[in-house]
């Protein structure tokens, strides 16, 4: 026997013949008439409808045979397959491919075999139409072309049971999509009548489905748009633009209980074959979940917003008069609440007293409203210490009730008296000291611990606010004592720094909780934070941040008053310091969107002045031109000499500032009204920097016209431009050094903190020239054109890290000379021994230990010669 080859195509074959889904299927009509039909026209007692599997031929009809399958190494009909051609035995007997086949000398005893090869996709054959007899007989061209027909006719079958699966198929996903979707899902006719509607529509809109099929689908919406809702199925039709269909957008939908719920509803039109729209697919998508979260972000939001203006603010609130009008409409806002008020505790010789300074109007005839402004001017105090407000403000205790009522401490309330249905009272501690409280009443939030606790921010706030107004007033009344005592200027004076100083410390206090305990929040492993608390903790840390840069602007100028500022006055290198100021501000000119350009320096103009000093002016005229530019604007900074004095310039293309106030801008305290505005400061910048520059005998001004930007410009004087870099004074202290030059160190750190730490250990000893750069790649490049004594290095670097970077220098003939001392956070004693087998010269571990530090500068410091000429790059 003679086994059919496999087709060269049999992987493909295969995959057409399952792609049928019709394997092992139960027996179908069609088939069976079309098999049945085959044998009464060609008078033979078996057809079958074969189809070739991969090791077996399985019949879809065998009309006149048993088997429902055979196995494939004995089928007549896997030869047509292999040849994808018709196959006519008339004599198996005579063939010697089949004589000896089980089939032939067994049941069904097959003696003649006539199969057309069944190809419904693709010219693969995946099976036969097959005629079989035991009995031989001829087979004519005639019969061919008959038996090719009927093989057409089940071709057709085949493909038409492979369209039911499919579409059978495809509508059970939509029924699936459709009944299980957790998405609304509505169909309408053209008339917008309601076809069908899913579950979960269903249950988001609150009716059962036989209230809704076959009605209007216009039910299911607000009043307002009712009845313009078939207007846009017309419109549409009628070949308009569509406003909804085809297009998704946020609406309401109408609950049954008259809810308004907001949804996403994208409307597709379905059609037939004709192109005609024959219904609407509405698809509803619930946004409760989103809008409630937008409503929490948007109250965390406004949280810390008040925060934020509260304490950056502070200043223009309190001259204004707004503070407590603007703590008290941001209690209610925060809360929902109808009524709200803001008051400050007084202590008195029996109990406290409650200051109200705002409060809601709750006034209902001529008497209370009387009342009401009594209370509002300051001029009445409350001290019953058994009501619900004397409870908080006399004994500091939190008040919460949601029956006011019925509440035994609720005291009695006048006819016509709004009516008041809930009630918190909190106090406000600064410390251990009761200061002030709050209450808030109807509000439409549950009041509870839990918001109390959400409101502890704003609490502090109130803390630090209120004894900033006790300061303010405190100094405001030294002031008018220093205006009435002119002819004890000095002493007033001395006076007013000290009591900058004593605020400042007060200041401080207060300040250190809000910082200190958003800190722990931040960084706490037991009840760590979301991302989103991340953020406003971050928030709060950063404007309590800000608050502490102010204050430290007003002791600076009270240091400057009083003569205890000192300055080093040395040559320095303006451009260095301008390099300095930029990079500082560099991501500050980048968030606001501004263009830094620098005029190209031709000379390296060297100037009589203190570095530290001298980039703080720059800082601060920098940050004005920041603060005070137009959006997408520009900075400008420009450099030329003037005579023994060198002006530098800074241009912003702001929006000017009027002539006649110009001389104003240089007063402490005087913002020129920006107060008012949301922009951030004290309006002590330029009276310091004024201060700095006379004290380092130069000069400041501004040149402005309205609208068309501002120039703040300064002079210093010139020193010989010939001078070399290492010239210091002669009075400086010195480090245990065997030379007496001076001595460059290079100190690579990314990080601003450390950085400014490093320059404050090494302010004290004028012979050591420290220059710090934040990467390892603009290290190399200053080692290479202006190479240091001595190198102290980070590990952890941007870009490339400390170790890729002493590779560079151990490669680089004229730089490995220069000793590399190692100074990082990595502190394992492995990490020690990693760095020094790496080749540096050392490794120093942070924190730094100061001794270890200066012992390690002295040791490597000592042993480089005073050179007698400036060291040159090669």
């Amino acid at each position: 026997m003679q086994a059919a080859d496999l087709p060269d195509n049999e992987s493909q074959r295969l995959t057409a013949l399952h792609a049928l889904r019709i394997l092992d299927t139960p027996i179908d009509d069609a088939f069976e008439r079309l098999t049945q039909l085959a044998c009464d026209l060609f008078d033979v007692p078996t057809a079958l409808v074969s189809l070739v599997d991969k090791e077996r031929q399985w019949f879809k009809s065998h009309t006149g045979l048993d088997a429902c399958e055979t196995n494939r190494e004995v089928s007549f009909c896997a030869h047509a397959v292999a040849s994808n051609t018709p196959l006519v035995i008339e004599n198996t007997g005579s063939d010697p491919r089949f004589a000896d086949n089980p089939l032939v000398k067994g049941m069904p005893h097959i003696r003649f075999y006539a199969g057309y090869p069944l190809r419904p996709t693709d010219e693969l054959a995946v099976g036969t139409l097959c005629l079989i007899s035991d009995q031989p007989r001829d087979f004519s061209a005639r019969d061919m072309k008959i038996l090719e027909s009927l093989a057409g006719q089940v071709d057709e079958l085949l493909r038409q049971h492979q369209m039911r699966y499919a579409l059978s198929q495809t509508t059970r996903r939509y029924e699936a999509l459709f009944n299980e979707s957790a998405t609304g899902i509505v169909r309408i006719d053209c008339a917008g009548n309601v076809l069908s509607i899913n579950a979960f529509a269903l249950t988001m809109l609150g009716y059962t489905k036989q209230e809704v099929v076959g009605n209007n689908v216009a039910m299911l919406t607000p009043p307002p748009i009712r009845v313009e809702h078939d207007h846009f199925i017309e419109r549409f039709l009628a070949g308009n633009a569509p406003k909804v269909i085809g297009r998704g957008r946020e609406v309401d939908a109408l609950h049954k209980d008259g809810r308004l719920i907001p949804v996403h509803l994208a409307v597709n039109a379905i059609h037939n074959e004709q192109e005609e729209v024959v219904e609407f697919l509405g698809i509803l998508t619930n946004l409760s979940d989103v809008y409630n979260a937008n409503h929490r972000m948007h109250k965390e939001q406004s949280l810390l917003k008040v925060l934020h203006q509260g304490i950056t603010d502070y200043q223009a609130l309190m001259s204004g008069e707004q503070l407590w009008t603007f703590l008290m409409e941001a209690l209610r806002e925060l809360t929902d609440s109808d009524y709200a008020l803001i008051g400050e505790v007084l202590p008195t010789e029996t109990t406290n007293a409650l200051k109200i300074h705002a409060i809601t109007d709750l006034s209902w005839n001529e008497e209370s409203r009387h009342l009401m402004e009594m209370l509002r001017s300051g001029d009445m105090t409350l001290t019953n210490p058994d009501s619900l407000l004397g409870r908080v403000f006399a004994y500091g205790d939190v008040m919460i009730t949601d029956d006011v009522y019925h509440h035994a401490k609720r005291g009695g309330f006048p006819p016509g008296h709004p009516p008041i249905d809930n009630y918190l009272g909190a106090p406000i501690f600064s410390g251990d000291k009761l200061i002030g409280m709050f209450a808030i009443a109807n509000s439409k939030q549950p009041i509870s611990q839990a918001l109390l606790d959400w409101l502890q921010p704003f609490t502090d706030t109130c803390a630090l606010l209120i004894n900033l107004y006790r300061q303010m007033a405190e100094r405001e009344q030294v002031t008018q004592d220093l205006a009435t005592a002119r002819d004890q200027a000095e002493k007033a004076n001395k006076a007013k720094s000290e009591f900058l100083s004593s605020m400042s410390h007060e200041l401080r206090t207060p300040l250190n909780a809000i910082i200190g305990f958003a800190q722990l929040l931040g960084k706490g492993r037991r009840d760590p934070l979301s991302e989103k608390q991340q953020r406003q903790v971050s928030q709060i840390e950063k404007s309590g941040q800000h608050l502490l840069s102010l204050i430290n602007e007003v002791l600076d100028l009270a240091k400057i008053e009083s003569g205890h500022m000192t300055l080093s006055i040395e040559p320095i290198a303006i451009e260095g310091v301008i390099e300095d100021a930029c990079s500082t501000l560099e991501a500050n000119i980048c968030a606001a969107g501004l263009t830094l350009k620098r005029q190209p320096l031709l000379t390296p103009w060297r100037v009589a002045a203190d570095y530290t000093r001298t980039k703080q002016v720059l800082l601060n005229l920098l940050s004005n031109a920041i603060k005070y530019n137009r959006p997408q604007g520009s900075i400008h900074i420009a450099v030329d000499q003037q005579g023994s004095e060198l002006c530098i310039r800074v241009t912003d293309s702001g929006y000017g500032i009027a002539p006649e106030r110009q001389h104003e801008l240089f007063e402490p305290f005087n913002r020129l009204d920006a107060e008012h505005g949301t922009i951030e400061g004290t309006g002590i910048g330029l009276a310091i920097t004024r201060e700095l520059i006379e004290r380092m005998q130069g000069s400041i001004g501004v040149t402005s016209t309205p609208g068309h930007g501002a120039t703040f410009w300064f002079t210093l004087p010139l020193t010989d431009v010939s001078a070399p870099n290492d010239t210091k004074a002669a009075h400086a202290p010195t480090m245990a050094t065997s030379d007496k030059h001076d001595y460059r160190l290079l100190y690579i750190e990314d990080n601003p903190t450390n950085q400014r730490l490093m320059e404050d250990i090494i302010e004290g000893f004028p012979e050591l020239q420290l220059q710090t750069v934040t990467s390892a790649e603009l290290g190399l490049e200053i080692m290479r054109h202006s190479p240091p004594d001595l190198v102290l290095m980070d590990i952890h670097l941007p870009g490339m890290n400390g170790y890729q970077a002493l590779h560079v220098i151990q490669q680089d003939e004229y730089l490995q000379k220069i000793p590399v001392v190692a100074l990082s956070a990595n502190a394992m004693e492995r990490d020690k021994t990693h760095g020094l087998a790496a080749g540096f010269a050392d490794y120093l571990t942070k924190p730094i230990d100061i001794d270890q530090l200066f012992a390690t500068l002295n040791r490597y410091i000592s042993a480089v010669p005073a050179p007698d000429t400036p060291r040159k790059a090669p």
